[in-house]
C-alpha cells in the first residue's frame, strides 16, 4: 500500500468534510450561528440606577433602547423627526375621505432576520407579519423570463441546484466551465469569510469586477437586481459587501427562501408595539428632539443638549452646494427631501419642503413654486398661495460661508433655552448625516478621539432613492408576485401592489373596485433625475410600460418620498468604517452603517447593530450579554 502524504490526507478530509456537509445541508436543515461571548452566569438586570441616551429613533435605536431598558437601564429616547422608526416611519395622509398611512416604501423580511425575529417573538407580535407567498424578478423586454423565488427548506448549494431546475433563464445563464474568470466569481461568491474577502474585494467595485468576466446571464438576472436592492448602485458599491450580501440572503442562509411582509404599515406592525415595550420599562420618548450641544469631558460624553419642537429652529446647521440645480436667482444647496435656495447676493434663504407633506416643490417659469405631489404653490418668497398647504415654507439666514456649503439658522423671533440630559452611555444611532451632524456638536475634547472622528468623517451615502404610491381608478389583473423586483427600467427597481397586501389598503380596493401601487427606485442618479417633478412624470410612464392595462386608468393620488440618507457601501470604505464601540469611553454606535463582526443585511443589519450597542453597554457593567444569531459566518469553500 502506498503511503499517502500528510497534506493528501488533509485534502482528502477537507473534500470529504464538504461532501458530508452538502449531504447534510440537504437532508437536515443547518441551524443559525450563534454568537455568544458569555460562558458565565452573569446577572441579566443592573442592580444599581444608570442612565443611556440613545439618539435616534430608527430600528437601531429602537433595538438598543429596548434591550437596555428590559434590562432595568434608564433610557432615553431622542429623535429628530415627528414619528419614530427611520427609514421604516409611518405616518397618517389623507386620500379624499379616507386616511392611510404612508411609508419609505415597501419592506420585505427574510426567514434569517433571526434577531428582528427575535424581539417580534418578545414583544408578541408575530401575527402582525404574513407570508407573500413567494417573489418575482421581472426583466423588460423579452431576452429574460421572469424569475420567480419561492420558499424552500434547502440551503447552499441545493438551493441553487432547484433554482436552476425551475428557472426559465437556466440557459441563459452563460456559465462556461473552461473559463477561469467564471471560476474566479464561483470561488468568491461561496467563499466569503470576514474580513479576508473584504481585503480582497473591498477595493473594487460590483461594476468594475463585473467586468473582468462574471457570465452576463447571471449579472444580468441575479448580481444586478440584487446588488441595487442593496439600496447601493453597482458603480460604487464595493464588491467586498455585494459578497456579504449574497452570502447572508443566499449562499450562507440555512433558511431557505422565503418572502413576509406586514398585515399593516411599519409604524402600526413593528415600531409602535417596540417603542410601547421601550414605555412600559420606563423608558422616556421624546420626537421632534434636535440636538444642540454635546459635552464631552476626560474622554468621556458628559451631556447633551437640545431643543423640541420649533425650538429646534434655533439650530444652526451647514448644507452643501447642490452642483445640479442653477438658475439666476437663486443657489441652491443640500438635496433629496432637505433641499434650501438662498437668494442671490443676499443672506435670504427658505427651504424648498412642502409645509403640506414634505415634497420638495419646483420653481416654474413665472418663479412661483408649485409642489408636484399635490399641488400646492407658493410665491417666490415661500409664501402659500394655494392649498392643500396651509404654512408657507420655512425661512432661513446665512450665518457663514464656506467653500460650497453655508450654516443656515432658522428664523425665529425669540431664543429657548435648551434642555440637557446627563447620563452615564449614549449610543449615536442616527443615519450617516446625523452622525457626523451630531460629531460637529461635541464640545470639550475635541482633539481625543481623531480616528473615531476620521472614521465618521468617511462615511459615505448611497445614491438617492425614491418611492412613488399611486392610487388608481381601475384594477388590474398580475401575474407575477405582489411585491416584484424588476430590472431594466430608466428608474424603477420595483413594484408592490398594496391593495393586495395591506389591510387599510384592500379595504379601499374592495370598496372602490381600484388599486394602490408603488414604484421604488432604489439608487437613481441624480443627474439624470435632478427635481421631483422629473421622478415622478418618470415614475408615471413607466408604470404605463410595466402595467399597460392601466394607460386609461386615473390617478385618483399621489405621494412622493425622495431622500438621500441610506448608507453607502464604496469600495475601499470597510477598513475606515467604525466599529460598536469608540474612542470616547461611554459612546457606541448603532446603525447600518457600523461594521458587523457577522454577516447581517438591511433591516437585520439595523437591529443586529443597536442590540451590539446595548451588549457593550451590559458588558460594561458586568450584565450577561444576549445572544445575538445570524448565518454562518463564513462560506462553504472558505476553508
Amino acid at each position: 500500500m502506498n503511503n499517502i502524504s500528510r497534506r493528501s490526507l488533509l485534502k482528502l478530509s477537507a473534500i470529504s468534510g464538504i461532501v458530508g456537509i452538502l449531504g447534510y445541508s440537504r437532508v437536515v436543515k443547518p441551524q443559525p450561528t450563534i454568537h455568544k461571548w458569555d460562558t458565565l452566569e452573569l446577572p441579566r438586570f443592573l442592580s444599581k440606577p444608570k442612565k443611556v441616551v440613545v439618539i435616534g429613533g430608527g430600528l437601531a435605536g429602537l433595538a438598543s433602547a429596548y434591550e437596555l431598558s428590559s434590562r432595568g437601564f434608564e433610557v432615553t429616547l431622542l429623535e429628530k423627526s415627528p414619528q419614530l422608526g427611520g427609514k421604516i416611519a409611518s405616518w397618517d395622509i389623507q386620500v379624499g375621505n379616507d386616511s392611510f398611512r404612508m411609508e419609505h416604501g415597501f419592506h420585505g423580511f427574510f426567514p434569517q432576520y433571526y434577531n428582528l425575529k427575535s424581539i417580534v417573538k418578545e414583544v408578541a407580535i408575530e401575527s402582525n407579519f404574513q407570508s407573500l407567498e413567494y417573489y418575482s424578478v421581472v426583466f423588460k423586454g423579452d431576452k429574460y423570463k421572469p424569475e420567480n423565488f419561492r420558499p424552500s427548506h434547502s440551503s447552499f448549494p441545493w438551493n441553487i441546484v432547484d433554482l436552476a431546475i425551475s428557472s426559465r433563464n437556466s440557459l441563459h445563464w452563460g456559465i462556461n466551465l473552461t473559463n477561469p474568470a467564471h471560476w474566479r466569481v464561483f470561488h468568491a461568491i461561496t467563499s466569503f469569510k470576514i474580513p479576508d474577502t473584504y481585503y480582497d474585494l473591498d477595493n473594487i467595485s460590483v461594476a468594475d469586477w463585473a467586468a473582468k468576466g462574471i457570465p452576463q446571464g447571471l449579472f444580468d438576472l441575479y448580481f444586478l437586481p440584487f446588488a441595487k436592492s442593496s439600496l447601493n448602485a453597482p458603480d460604487v458599491l464595493s464588491t467586498g459587501e455585494l459578497m456579504q450580501f449574497f452570502h447572508f440572503y443566499f449562499f450562507g442562509n440555512p433558511e431557505g427562501l422565503a418572502f413576509n411582509g406586514t398585515v399593516d404599515d411599519m409604524g402600526r406592525s413593528l415600531v409602535e408595539p417596540i417603542a410601547a415595550h421601550v414605555v412600559n420599562n420606563q423608558g422616556k420618548i421624546i420626537t421632534e428632539a434636535n440636538i444642540s450641544k454635546i459635552n464631552c469631558r476626560s474622554g468621556k460624553i458628559t451631556s447633551i443638549e437640545y431643543y423640541q419642537g420649533d425650538e429646534e429652529n434655533n439650530v444652526p446647521f451647514w448644507v452643501d452646494l447642490n452642483p445640479l440645480l442653477k438658475d439666476e436667482h437663486y443657489s441652491y444647496y443640500g438635496g433629496g427631501d432637505r433641499l434650501f435656495a438662498v437668494v442671490k447676493d443676499t443672506d435670504e434663504a427658505f427651504s424648498l419642503s412642502c409645509t403640506h407633506q414634505g415634497c420638495i416643490v419646483n420653481k416654474q417659469e413665472d418663479g412661483k413654486f408649485v409642489c408636484p405631489c399635490h399641488g400646492a404653490v407658493y410665491d417666490q418668497q415661500g409664501k402659500v398661495l394655494n392649498p392643500p398647504a396651509k404654512r408657507n415654507l420655512k425661512t432661513y439666514k446665512v450665518i457663514e460661508r464656506g467653500e460650497n456649503q453655508v450654516k443656515l439658522v432658522a428664523n425665529q423671533k425669540t431664543a429657548s433655552k435648551p434642555k440637557t440630559i446627563e447620563a452615564d452611555y449614549f449610543v449615536f444611532a442616527t443615519d450617516v448625516v446625523g452622525t457626523k451632524h451630531l460629531f460637529n456638536l461635541i464640545e470639550g475634547d475635541t482633539k481625543s478621539y481623531p480616528e473615531t472622528k476620521a472614521q465618521i468623517e468617511s462615511l459615505a451615502l448611497a445614491d438617492p432613492f425614491a418611492v412613488g404610491r399611486f392610487w388608481l381608478d381601475k384594477d388590474f389583473e398580475w401575474q407575477h408576485s405582489n411585491f416584484a423586483s424588476l430590472s431594466g427600467y430608466r428608474l424603477t427597481d420595483s413594484i408592490t401592489l398594496y391593495h393586495r397586501i395591506q389591510n387599510e389598503y384592500k379595504a379601499w380596493a374592495e370598496k372602490t373596485g381600484g388599486s394602490v401601487v408603488e414604484l421604488h427606485a432604489y439608487c437613481y442618479k441624480e443627474k439624470e433625475f435632478p427635481t421631483q417633478e422629473a421622478i415622478l412624470n418618470t415614475f408615471r410612464e413607466e408604470l404605463i410600460e410595466i402595467v399597460p392595462e392601466l394607460a386609461d386608468a386615473n390617478i385618483l393620488h399621489q405621494q412622493l418620498v425622495n431622500q438621500k440618507n441610506f448608507s453607502g457601501y464604496p469600495p475601499n470604505s470597510f477598513k475606515m468604517r467604525p466599529s460598536t464601540e469608540s474612542q470616547i469611553s461611554n459612546l457606541m454606535f448603532a446603525g447600518d452603517w457600523v461594521k458587523m463582526p457577522f454577516p447581517c443585511g438591511l433591516m437585520e443589519r439595523a437591529i443586529s447593530s443597536g442590540l451590539l450597542s446595548a451588549n457593550a453597554i451590559l458588558y460594561r457593567e458586568g450584565l450577561q450579554r444576549r445572544d445575538l444569531l445570524s448565518v454562518n459566518p463564513s462560506g462553504l469553500f472558505s476553508i
